[in-house]
């Protein structure tokens, strides 16, 4: 029996929709959990104090907060090892290949930010969540994508990613810009220090993860401190790590590290994250409250501002001579792709938090829009590439099977 499981469990894992298959079921667990008579668990789970501390130094948060502050770490160090990585020898190498997703990416982070910001204009609570819909979650539109299999072409795949690493980029420096509270100097200046050590461990040419590893966690406690979002440390220490083979192996250290931390990240830590995070009660929920502007605001940003801003973008700069289409890929594919942008998702929960972690009642405004748009955005996107499939089949060439690293 024990057997049977374990090759069950092996071939879901290699599905390539896994990861959003466990974040939904996350989802409906978190909502089930926060709908019943069980929600008063489910709320103190999430606040059970939770305390490190070596001598007079103290990190004191709730549960909520180290799945925020310090999973979350992990998955945007898996982000920066990805883009690094892209970056000096993948989609982001090839200056012919990166026009057209960065400039999708451009129009999908702007239009839906317009679109929020036009809705919630004269409330400076609301207009701190302008950014929500600017995010795409790599997982949950890989995922919706990989259901169509080879009835795509596999450049669509590469284009995605390629579009939402960018995506990711952007992000990390809005994060960095607009979601940053009081700094505390001395924290910013051990920050610093850190990140001096691990610029001289990486330009020594120090191959072994584990000294590059102990001064990351210095940095994530430092920035911790400091007001900067602790997140950003896992994308500083992701920036250092060699991209150099060790004597007989096959894959740099990096590689290495992101192979390895992919499936905790996809399987374990996105999970976690989503259902801490999705617990909206329904009690009292009615079409007035989902027509207020934050939860409207961020669906519509999500469903038609990355259509808009995504798809509108890219054809500009195809008829402008630009870019090109992706290889086998006709308009009505990547407006079908420009639609999966709009799944928001963990990165739109992510900074939804940050918006509005000083009101309560605006986080499960946000949230709620997050949801509806991701939905309608993933419903949408699908029946749009399934169309495009039985109007035109995709060769045998155009079906090839392109190498890529799976998203997080």
């Amino acid at each position: 029996m024990s057997s049977v499981i374990e090759t069950i469990l092996n071939r879901f894992l290699r599905l390539e929709a896994a990861s959003g298959i466990l974040l939904m079921i996350a989802v409906i667990l978190a909502m089930i959990a926060e709908n019943s008579p069980f929600n008063g668990l489910y709320d103190t789970l999430l606040a059970i104090p939770v305390q490190f501390s070596i001598g007079t130094f103290v990190i004191a948060k709730p549960l909520l907060l180290w799945i925020n502050d310090g999973l979350m770490a992990i998955f945007f160090f898996l982000i920066g090892l990805e883009v690094k990585r892209e970056i000096l020898d993948g989609e982001l190498s090839d200056p012919t290949r990166v026009v057209l997703p960065i400039i999708g990416a451009v129009g999908g982070m702007a239009v839906p930010a317009i679109i929020y910001s036009w809705m919630n204009w004269g409330d400076p609570v609301a207009m701190d969540g302008w950014a929500i819909p600017s995010a795409t979650d790599i997982a949950f539109a890989l995922a919706v994508l990989g259901l169509l299999g080879s009835r795509v072409p596999a450049s669509l795949k590469l284009f995605l990613m390629a579009l939402a690493i960018v995506d990711d980029l952007g992000a990390i420096v809005i994060i960095a810009i607009f979601y940053t509270t009081d700094l505390s100097v001395n924290s910013l200046i051990v920050a610093m220090g850190a990140v001096v050590a691990l610029f001289i461990l990486n330009r020594r040419g120090v191959l072994a993860l584990p000294p590059y590893l102990l001064v990351g966690v210095v940095l994530w406690t430092a920035v911790l401190k400091s007001g900067v979002h602790a997140t950003l440390a896992g994308v500083a220490i992701a920036m250092f790590i060699p991209f150099r083979k060790l004597p007989d192996e096959k894959h740099t250290q990096l590689e290495r590290l992101e192979e390895d931390l992919h499936p905790v990240v996809a399987y374990a830590i996105l999970p976690v994250f989503a259902f801490a995070n999705t617990g909206i009660s329904l009690a009292g929920m009615s079409l007035e409250s989902l027509m207020h502007p934050v939860p409207l605001g961020i669906a519509a940003g999500l469903f038609f501002g990355n259509q808009i801003g995504v798809f509108g973008l890219c054809w500009a700069a195809v008829k402008l001579g630009l870019s090109r289409l992706p290889t086998g890929a006709n308009w009505l594919h990547l407006y079908g792709v420009a639609c999966l942008c709009g799944i928001g998702f963990t990165m739109s929960l992510f900074i939804s938090s940050l918006a509005f972690e000083q009101t309560g009642g605006g986080s499960i405004d946000g949230r709620l829009g997050i949801m509806l748009g991701t939905f309608a955005s993933a419903v949408w996107g699908y029946g749009v590439l399934l169309w495009a499939s039985h109007r035109y089949p995709v060769s045998e060439e155009d079906q090839e099977d392109i190498h890529f690293h799976g998203g997080h």
